[in-house]
């Protein structure tokens, strides 16, 4: 079977390595940690990212990340999103133009303010450029590695290679759909993690369902109007990349954007929960990616505005509310 490489062994990673391995491909995992990818070849587990889960035997790993993605037919990259393009430039050299390549990585760079795919865009030669699919949707690592039913979506400009990536992905419990809005499937994966660090904000200061559902419902609004400035359909949001995502990481125990959220709601300090967590929430980051995009495409977004001022100016969250619900009274729409 063709062989795949996986490049990023967090939670997400290490779930869809073992997904695919699962299915009989001989996959092979890259990590960081060098004393990880030894821990999981001795114990068949990844300790640190997805502890208590059984890794396939079809399933190898490496430090390398040449040896991980060379004479691969599929490489899927799941890094965090600010470390992509590094990781992209390194791998670059070993990657064939045969080579079919995936991204799962949600965020936006803060440096360039670009999607995951303008810097595969930017970083890849134009024709396999084209072919690169970007998976995304309502998905806890968790429960994917537990086998409960999950559906999300793959974007590919080429609907082809969506398919084809379909396919390798597809399980019983794991349902692949395909579509080829790529902007709006990713800034749908990136973006509701601003909108669910702020539910999360709202849940720490004591709000009910009522506050998360206009959270919800308001924060898809803003993710609809960047998406639109950017070219993306909006047909894209009402979908698994769009309301399927952001209702997951709003309302859900998993969600480590959340998580983040209800503790600064009960007045703890941003670098002090950051200290204390092994993995990445890529909401914080993408706040600030969020909130310069929005200003340098001229959009209104109140909720990302204010959860930015929560992080990174120190606001407090009960003002950032207040401020919220006194604006200037309108029609709803996008």
């Amino acid at each position: 079977m063709m062989q795949i490489g996986v490049v990023g062994a967090g939670s997400w990673g290490t779930t869809l390595a073992n997904l695919l391995a699962s299915k009989g491909y001989p996959v092979q995992l890259w990590a960081y940690e060098a004393d990880l990818v030894e821990r999981m070849q001795t114990t068949r587990e990844n300790d640190v990212y997805l502890a208590g889960v059984l890794l396939s035997a079809n399933l190898s790993f490496t430090n390398s990340i040449a040896e991980a993605v060379a004479d691969k037919g599929l490489v899927l990259f799941v890094p965090p999103s600010q470390v992509l393009r590094g990781v992209l430039l390194t791998a670059l050299p070993h990657l064939t133009a045969k080579t079919l390549l995936v991204s799962a990585s949600k965020g936006i760079e803060n440096d360039s303010l670009q999607t995951m795919s303008e810097i595969f865009n930017e970083v890849l030669p134009r024709e396999q450029a084209a072919k690169v699919g970007y998976l995304s949707g309502p998905s806890f690592a968790k429960e994917v590695a537990q086998r409960m039913p999950t559906a999300v979506a793959v974007a590919a400009k080429d609907l082809e290679a969506a398919q084809q990536i379909q396919q390798v992905f597809s399980t019983d419990f794991f349902r692949v759909y395909t579509n080829t809005d790529i902007i709006g499937t990713e800034l749908g994966g990136a973006l509701k993690n601003v909108i669910a660090l702020a539910a999360g904000i709202a849940d720490g200061l004591g709000f009910g369902y009522n506050s998360r559902a206009a959270l919800i419902t308001r924060g898809l609004a803003e993710m609809s109007r960047i998406g639109l400035a950017l070219g993306a359909d909006p047909h894209t949001f009402a979908g698994l990349a769009g309301m399927g995502d952001l209702v997951l990481t709003c309302t859900g125990d998993l969600s480590r954007n959340r998580s983040v959220g209800i503790e600064i709601g009960r007045g703890r300090r941003l670098e002090a929960i950051l200290g204390e967590m092994t993995m990445v929430a890529e909401g914080v980051k993408t706040t600030l990616s969020a909130y310069q995009l929005a200003r340098k495409l001229k959009v209104e977004t109140p909720i990302i505005d204010q959860t930015y001022r929560i992080l990174y100016e120190a606001k407090d969250p009960r003002i950032a509310v207040s401020e919220l619900m006194l604006r200037e009274l309108k029609a709803e729409g996008i």
